[in-house]
């Protein structure tokens, strides 16, 4: 049967310490648990979702007009606070269309971001070729953006995008009032703020606030349904109601304006309802999940504790020796751990990132360290011989 994974982006390390593609899907395939975030799901796990829906909301739209789209449009932008929002099918054509928007309107072509922002490292610098925007990395790269970052810019900015949490560096969130004054200061400036908001839901429980308090501090906010709610694809674009009907225009010129997109607003609408309460107990099992990880040599959970349903682990290893432990894990347990590693700055550290979702829920913080722990066998023999 057709099968949902999660997608993991962790760097791939060299293809001799690697998992290839087809071996992952043949060990993915024996496997009957998932370590992380919402798990594998069956295609019929989907539309099961899909039939906690009303009949209304089930109906079809035409061109992004109408049924599933419209219902999800109305719930986000009330959820959020916004004047008006439109679907987009995916989150890289949402973000460089509000970018564009917000350039054009100012006369400015400077885009400043943090330089994990998945604009710069994932997107092939699209933001550059198809719209003509110059991208301004700010601050360290291992560190959140801080006020003093954005005041080091001499030249006008046409936006400040932020990413909340931060995913590169294990999903961290800037204090509330750090947030504030950042959003002041480029208004004041007549940049615009854009929000990447892709696991904005994941941030709530952090800033114990409204989302529409988070969403309200910015000029326009994307949000995407597939991460933490589990949807199968789509994002949504918000802001105010000339900005959104620009938004449309570009969705056409992008190839977006798809004639049906209402089973991945639908997959939305129902992955928002049902896991969005549940992000509070997301939050609270990553915390103790860290706190069972304390105990465990060479590893360091980051941030610690964990302030979103995300975190880092580095683990004192190599990449052979996670990979291997990945394998065994899904042969003798039948439990898919992680896709593979990523290096950081420090020799001998590998870094996964472990998101928690439905699946983790099924295990206890002690059973996770466990796992993790079976990652680091290259340390059991210098122990045993000090």
């Amino acid at each position: 049967m057709a099968r949902i994974a999660e997608r993991t982006d962790d760097m791939a390390p060299p293809a001799a310490e690697s998992i290839s593609d087809d071996e992952r899907r043949a060990l993915q395939d024996g496997c009957e648990r998932w370590l992380r975030g919402n798990g594998r799901r069956s295609a019929a796990d989907a539309l099961a979702e899909l039939a906690t829906l009303s009949p209304v909301e089930l109906t079809s739209d035409d061109y992004g007009d109408g049924g599933a789209v419209t219902a999800l449009e109305s719930e986000v932008r009330e959820l959020l606070g916004k004047p008006a929002a439109v679907f987009m099918p995916s989150g890289t054509m949402a973000q460089q269309i509000a970018l564009r928007i917000h350039a054009d309107r100012r006369g400015r072509r400077v885009v400043a971001f943090h330089p994990t922002c998945h604009l710069e490292l994932h997107e092939d610098k699209a933001y550059q070729r198809l719209h003509g925007l110059v991208g301004r990395p700010l601050g360290d790269g291992r560190e959140l953006l801080t006020l003093a970052d954005i005041e080091a810019v001499r030249e006008p900015l046409a936006a400040l995008l932020v990413e909340l949490p931060q995913r590169e560096i294990g999903g961290r969130l800037p204090a509330w009032d750090d947030l504030v004054a950042q959003i002041a200061y480029v208004r004041e400036r007549g940049a615009a703020a854009h929000l990447d908001g892709a696991r904005l839901w994941e941030s709530g429980p952090f800033y114990d606030r409204p989302l529409s308090d988070i969403a309200g501090l910015f000029d326009s906010v994307y949000v995407s349904f597939y991460k933490g709610l589990g949807g199968l694809a789509g994002s949504m674009l918000l802001g105010e109601e000339d900005v959104v009907a620009e938004a449309r225009a570009w969705r056409q010129r992008h190839g977006g304006t798809l004639h049906h997109l209402w089973p991945y607003a639908a997959a939305g609408l129902a992955g928002l309802r049902l896991r969005l309460p549940r992000m509070a107990a997301y939050v609270e099992h990553a915390q103790a999940i860290a706190g069972a990880l304390t105990g465990v040599e060479g590893v360091q959970v980051v941030p610690d504790p964990p302030q979103t349903p995300m975190m880092h682990l580095h683990l004192r290893t190599t990449a052979a020796a996670v990979t291997a432990g990945i394998r065994r894990m899904a042969i003798e347990q039948r439990l898919w751990t992680f896709g593979g590693s990523s290096p950081t700055d420090t020799p001998g550290t590998r870094r996964v990132e472990l998101t928690v979702g439905d699946a983790t829920l099924a295990f206890t913080p002690a059973e996770v360290a466990a796992a993790v722990r079976a990652l680091l066998p290259s340390l059991t023999p210098a122990r045993r011989g000090s």
